[in-house]
């Protein structure tokens, strides 16, 4: 499955609440979300509109990395 390119920062973090994250804190237009699941984990998300490409690779692989899954499989989870 290819990356969205038209996702903005809000919807990303209402997508990663699915998988059990929740802001913790906002510096600036960037949010830092945690979960606790499977251990904690962090990730810093921007609220720009839109996310750079690279950007989203990199928080999808940071989270597919703590939930044990592919990027695909990640992805199916969070837009399907």
């Amino acid at each position: 499955m290819r990356l969205p390119r038209d996702l903005c920062g809000a919807d990303l973090v209402k997508r990663l609440e699915r998988l059990g994250y929740q802001t913790t804190r906002q510096t600036g237009s960037h949010l830092r979300l945690t979960s606790t699941l499977r251990g904690e984990h962090h990730v810093t998300v921007p609220r720009h509109d839109p996310l750079r490409i690279g950007t989203l690779a990199a928080i999808l692989d940071a989270v597919g990395a703590h939930h044990g899954l592919s990027r695909d499989a990640l992805l199916d989870r969070l837009f399907n």
